[in-house]
């Protein structure tokens, strides 16, 4: 018995299969991790419902999945804008952490009503943010660079330079960690309800604004003529330089305020180690929302929800924190093969060996 396995490209993919996919991944992957759950003695029931209904339900919890949302949809979206042109800007970690680190430095050093040195941190952590990216955005459209390879380099770069302005430069004059003085009340983004402070409807704001961008503008849709076919595009007239260098600009601001907010208006000072994964875990995030900047902050909101209700497990069912990366990291795994799915139709082709005649398996005998 012979299998032939034939893959073949779609040439339209399923309006169906585009909606489901998303979902699918996350529950196969909610699925995979359940076993886990089941090997250290821990209902995946209970669990879930832990992390998933209870969580978001109390008011401790929901207002600490708002806040985590803040830097999550704004770092997603920096890795959005440019998946939309067909670039990967795995950077948004070094983008998000060089924007924290340039709005603090205004926040500690400048004398300002709040009314006026609130939005100067976020201008200055916006810019910081989109200078840092416009690196492997130039580099790709001017000499063809893979941007993954140095937007991921840079983060790197991004983190040390964060390691030595809070051990140096930027030290605080009390205590023995790595971190900044405190910052004033001025320097600190007002709270709107519950502990959630003004970075969410910021982070809204930034969020209508990608997605009217996306569907209602002409550069918009040259942004997506570009990602889905580059050459047709300049021959069109649209400008890729152009548009490899604005989204991957714009994209960093996004998540260089989304690390001062982060910053301003939950921690209180920087600190060196202050983002766990956020402009990582943005990358998931763009996958799950690919289509919209509002399943972006949808898939945010569910990637805050993993991380609050992840603390949550591990506090009253004793799971250890790491479990939360390892669902992450199925959710990641899936996505790529549910992506592989869409694009690829397969198609199986059973053959079965001829049955021998009698005179071929008398031949053979004899």
């Amino acid at each position: 018995m012979n299998v032939e396995i034939d893959l073949t490209a779609r040439e339209r993919v399923p309006r169906w299969l585009s909606y489901a996919t998303p979902v699918l991944t996350v529950l196969a992957a909610l699925a995979v991790s359940a076993v886990v759950l089941l090997v250290i003695d821990v209902n995946p029931i209970e669990a879930y419902r832990l992390m998933l209904i209870e969580t978001p339900t109390s008011e401790i919890g929901m207002a600490d999945t708002l806040i985590t949302t803040v830097p999550l949809v704004l770092a997603g979206l920096a890795v959005y804008l440019p998946l939309k042109a067909g670039l990967f800007n795995i950077g948004a970690e070094g983008q998000l952490v060089i924007g924290a680190l340039a709005g603090s430095w205004v926040g500690l050093n400048v004398s300002l009503p709040g009314v006026a040195l609130v939005p100067l941190m976020l201008l200055t952590a916006g810019i910081a943010g989109g200078a840092l990216a416009a690196i492997p955005a130039w580099l790709r459209a001017k000499y063809d660079v893979n941007e993954i390879i140095t937007s991921l380099l840079l983060s790197f770069v991004a983190l040390q330079i964060l390691s030595y302005m809070v051990r140096g430069p930027m030290r605080g004059s009390s205590g023995n960690f790595p971190q900044t003085d405190r910052f004033s009340a001025a320097a600190t983004i007002p709270e709107l309800f519950m502990r959630v402070h003004l970075g969410l409807a910021i982070a809204l704001l930034i969020v209508v604004f990608t997605y009217l961008l996306m569907t209602r503008t002409r550069l918009g849709f040259e942004i997506t003529f570009i990602g889905s076919n580059d050459e047709a595009a300049e021959q069109a007239g649209m400008s890729r330089y152009k548009v490899y260098l604005l989204v991957f600009i714009l994209g960093g601001a996004f998540a260089g305020i989304g690390g001062i907010s982060e910053i301003s208006g939950v921690q209180g000072r920087l600190r060196a180690g202050f983002e766990p994964g956020y402009g990582f875990t943005a990358i998931p995030i763009a996958l799950l929302g690919r289509n919209s900047a509002i399943k972006v902050l949808l898939a945010s909101l569910f990637f805050a929800l993993l991380f609050t209700g992840g603390t949550n497990m591990e506090i009253f069912l004793g799971i250890p924190a790491a479990l939360v990366e390892v669902i992450q990291a199925l959710i990641i795994l899936f996505l790529i093969t549910g992506e592989f799915f869409k694009r690829y139709r397969i198609d199986f082709t059973v053959e079965r060996d001829p049955t021998p005649t009698p005179s071929e398996t008398a031949g053979g005998d004899a």
